[in-house]
C-alpha cells in the first residue's frame, strides 16, 4: 500500500504535441517549463521521486476541439495505448485516465470507454469541460452526451474533468494573466454547474467526478448557482443543487492554500479532496509551493493530511492498494 502521495492530476504529453508546437502555449498566454519537454515517463518519475509521490494518474491535456472521424478515434486510441504501456512498464508508479475521441462522436466515445476500461484497464476516463468551437461548443451536461453519462454511471467509473483552454470573448487582461490562469478555472466551474443544473450529476450518482484545480471557481460560486439558477427556472431546489456540488471530488492541483482549503472544507467532506500537481505543465518549484501550503494547513491534522495525500485516492482506485 502506498505511503507516499498519489497524484491524480498529472499530464501525459505525447510526442506529436511537441511537433505541433503546443508545448509553448504562447497563443493562450502560458509557457510550460522547458526542462520538462520533450516529456517522457522518466521526466515524471524523477519529479515523483524528488517530491514523495508514489503513483501518478496520467491524463492527456484537455482539448475540446476535434471532429467526428476515424482519424480522431485513432488519435484517442493511440494516446490511451501509450499511457497503458507506461502503466504496464511501471505498474506501481503510473495509472491513467483514458482520453476520449471528440465527444460529439458519441458512438466513438462509447466504444473507447469500453475498450479503455475492459482491455486497457484504465483507472478512469478524462473529459474536457466542453467540446466544439464558439457558438457550436457544448458543455458536458448537454443532452447529446446522455448515453455517455449513462454508460459511465453503469460502470461506476471515475471521471477526471479538466477545464478547457477556452478564450473569452475579450482578450485576457495582461501577459501574466493568460487563459490557463483566468479562464480554465471558470471553464471547470461552468461544466460542473452545467452537470448540476441539467440534473445530470443527480441522475448518474455512481459516476465519481473529479474536478480539476479544486473545482476552479466552483467552491466560491456554487451558492450563486444554487439560488439564481433556481430563480431562472432550474427545477432543483437550492439545497439540492448544493448537495450535488458537494458530491463531486476536487483535486488540489495549483490550488492548495489556506484561503482555498478553508473554503472547500465548508463545502465538502474530507474524503472528497485529492492530491494533484499539474506536472509537467508547471515546474517542481510551483508544485512544491502549493504542496507546502497543503502540508502547513494540515500540520496538526495528521489523519486528514494522509487522507488527502493518498487514502482518499486509494478508495477510488482499489488496485493501488495491492
Amino acid at each position: 500500500m502506498p505511503r507516499g502521495r498519489i497524484d491524480v492530476h498529472h499530464h501525459f504529453f505525447p510526442a506529436e504535441l511537441a511537433k505541433d508546437k503546443l508545448i509553448d502555449f504562447a497563443d493562450i498566454g502560458f509557457v510550460s517549463p522547458k526542462e520538462n519537454f520533450p516529456w517522457t515517463p522518466e521526466v515524471s518519475l524523477k519529479f515523483m521521486d524528488q517530491t514523495g509521490i508514489d503513483t501518478s494518474i496520467l491524463s492527456f491535456p484537455a482539448l475540446g476541439s476535434g471532429s467526428v472521424s476515424e482519424e480522431n478515434r485513432g488519435l484517442a486510441r493511440g494516446r490511451n495505448t501509450q499511457m497503458a504501456k507506461f502503466r504496464d512498464d511501471h505498474p506501481t508508479r503510473f495509472g491513467f485516465f483514458a482520453t476520449m475521441p471528440f465527444l460529439q462522436d458519441v458512438e466513438g466515445a462509447l466504444a473507447e470507454i469500453a475498450y479503455a476500461l475492459d482491455i486497457l484497464k484504465a483507472d478512469g476516463i478524462a473529459i474536457s469541460s466542453s467540446y466544439g468551437e464558439g457558438s457550436e461548443a457544448k458543455y458536458v451536461g448537454h443532452k447529446i452526451y446522455e448515453p455517455i453519462w449513462a454508460k459511465l454511471n453503469s460502470r461506476k467509473a471515475v471521471v477526471f474533468l479538466h477545464g478547457n483552454q477556452t478564450p473569452s470573448s475579450t482578450p485576457y487582461p495582461d501577459p501574466t494573466l493568460g487563459i490557463p490562469i483566468v479562464e480554465v478555472p471558470n471553464e471547470t466551474y461552468k461544466a460542473a454547474s452545467h452537470l448540476v443544473v441539467t440534473g445530470t450529476k443527480r441522475k448518474y450518482p455512481d459516476t465519481k467526478i473529479i474536478l480539476s484545480h479544486m473545482g476552479g471557481s466552483t467552491v466560491f460560486l456554487s451558492v450563486r448557482v444554487a439560488r439564481l439558477s433556481h430563480y431562472m427556472g432550474c427545477s432543483l431546489s437550492p439545497e439540492e443543487m448544493l448537495a450535488d456540488f458537494k458530491s463531486f471530488y476536487y483535486d488540489t492541483a495549483l490550488s492548495a492554500h489556506e484561503t482555498t482549503l478553508t473554503a472547500i472544507q465548508t463545502l465538502i467532506t474530507p474524503d472528497r479532496l485529492l492530491f494533484g500537481t499539474d506536472f509537467p505543465a508547471v515546474d517542481k518549484d510551483i508544485t512544491n509551493w502549493y504542496t507546502k501550503h497543503l502540508d502547513d494547513f494540515y500540520s496538526d491534522k495528521k489523519e486528514m493530511s494522509e487522507d488527502v495525500a493518498y487514502r482518499n485516492a486509494l478508495r477510488l482506485f482499489p488496485r493501488l492498494q495491492t
